[in-house]
């Protein structure tokens, strides 16, 4: 990264010449780029494709208006900032992320595991999220793990509260959510 070259300070070095970037690094990033962090180590964010927005979207939504009709504790949120180990050498933003407990939150985001969290898989990110990502979320605490892949129009469920997945289901069935008793979102709308 070459926005780091002068700034050593903000990283370490490691035994092997790797370098681990922190917090620190990610808020220093210019304007308009985006980053994550997975054990210190920085991968950029591409910015999301029109479909990958369409679907951000309506599973937004779909949540959104689930939580609000049944004013549910928990909030849904599009790409917080998610510090999900709450230490300096992870932070990541998933496209969705759910989260029940209140004092998980504050103004710079969430600190500690949500209780869901979507991916909306890429063509370029799918090593993320079905191999880093998902290692992550299962190691920080997260209890429910989706991957969205409009390429094969599935979604992958790793129930982590209950060791449960992978569970795959097609865009054609309505799918359950795990974290509620009642809710099924809908994926037809991106056949």
């Amino acid at each position: 990264m070459e926005a780091f070259s002068n700034r050593e300070e903000q990283f370490m070095v490691i035994e092997g010449g790797k370098q681990t970037y922190t917090v620190a690094d990610i808020e220093a990033l210019p304007p308009g780029e985006r980053a994550e962090l997975i054990d210190g180590e920085m991968f950029v964010m591409d910015a999301p494709s029109i479909t990958h927005q369409r679907i951000l979207g309506e599973l937004h939504v779909q949540i959104y208006m689930h939580i609000k009709n049944n004013k549910g504790p928990c909030e849904v949120f599009i790409s917080p900032a998610v510090y999900v180990k709450n230490d300096i050498y992870n932070y990541v933003e998933p496209d969705i992320t759910v989260i029940c407990k209140e004092d998980r939150l504050d103004e710079k985001g969430c600190h500690g595991a949500p209780d869901w969290v979507i991916e909306i898989a890429s063509p370029g990110n799918k090593y993320m999220d079905y191999g880093r990502k998902l290692m992550l979320y299962q190691s920080a605490g997260v209890r429910e793990y989706w991957i969205v892949d409009p390429a094969k129009k599935i979604v992958t469920i790793y129930d982590f509260a209950h060791g449960e997945g992978p569970d795959i289901h097609p865009f054609t069935e309505p799918v359950k959510v795990g974290i509620y008793e009642d809710f099924y979102l809908d994926l037809s709308s991106f056949l």
